[in-house]
């Protein structure tokens, strides 16, 4: 399960403040030093029990066009507090319980609420309000997983336990993987977020726990989705490009990708068998694999 962080401080810092010692600090979840530097200044401000409701009330009272100008972001569930700064940010997530309007209206999909992930970023969480969700937690070997939909993925299940108000833990990139479960009432978490230039390469995944495999790949990157744009709008340098991803790029994502986007803009059932045959017999484990897949669902 995610690592908790014993981290006992009494003292408040302001959301710039915190903001400001992460940007000089950085925040590197290797690092014991540094681990612990990031959780006390998650801990100060997490005891300021007013900054996150004021600024809310702050933004409308503006209108969040004014934060759109100044780079914030704003969803229904998640809240940039800072623009990034240097290897990390700081968000909130807002936890909504099963009892709510928004909940019922929207499903538990839409919260991440009992879809089991794991995330190919660390990152530390503070229960800042309410209850707090709770979690089944898994730990799983990602170095032994290829990725392909319905590959064993041999989770180890820990505990069901819950982030409760006022405590912090680091959830490890690519070892923990947690099943969400709504709160009991509204709660908040606070998140400083780990970045690194190269996380985008590796995949996160859902899994069925059920039957303790990789259920699909979370993670998209934005060259997956271009890629497959600039193919279907039927371009000849993006066909050759796909080709070549297809049979090169060392991410296997984005090998699949390419070949997904070539077998989408061809909708004849022959020319799909003959893409997918040849990422078959040229991919990796896992492109094969989904290429077995995609096979078996075009029709005779």
């Amino acid at each position: 399960m995610p690592r908790v962080i014993d981290c006992a401080d009494q003292g408040a810092i302001s959301l710039a403040e915190c903001t400001d010692r992460l940007a000089r600090r950085g925040f590197d979840p290797a690092d014991e030093e540094s681990l612990h530097e990031a959780a006390r200044d998650l801990r100060r401000l997490g005891n300021d029990r007013s900054f996150l409701g004021d600024l809310l009330l702050d933004e409308l009272e503006r209108g969040f066009s004014a934060a759109a100008e100044h780079g914030e972001s704003y969803g229904p569930q998640v809240v940039m507090l800072a623009n990034p700064c240097g290897d990390c940010f700081l968000r909130a997530n807002i936890w909504p319980a099963a009892s709510e309007t928004i909940l019922r209206a929207s499903g538990g999909d839409a919260f991440a609420f009992g879809l089991p992930h794991d995330h190919n970023f660390d990152f530390l969480t503070l229960g800042y309000f309410g209850p707090g969700y709770r979690s089944d937690y898994y730990t799983y070997d990602y170095q032994a997983v290829a990725g392909w939909s319905g590959e064993p993925a041999h989770l180890h299940f820990v505990e069901r336990g819950g982030l409760k108000e006022g405590e912090i833990m680091l959830y490890r990139a690519h070892l923990d993987v947690h099943s969400q479960i709504p709160p009991e009432a509204l709660s908040v978490s606070i998140n400083v977020m780990h970045m690194d230039a190269a996380q985008g390469w590796f995949d996160q995944y859902a899994f069925d726990t059920r039957n303790d495999t990789v259920l699909r790949i979370l993670s998209q990157g934005a060259n997956d989705v271009v890629l497959r744009m600039a193919v279907a709008m039927g371009s000849d340098d993006a066909r050759a490009l796909a080709e070549d991803f297809g049979l090169r790029h060392p991410s296997d994502r984005m090998r699949l990708a390419a070949w997904d986007a070539l077998a989408l803009a061809d909708p004849a059932p022959a020319s799909r068998v003959a893409i997918w045959e040849r990422a078959e017999a040229r991919g990796s484990p896992m492109v094969s694999r989904e290429a077995q897949r995609r096979l078996a669902l075009i029709p005779a």
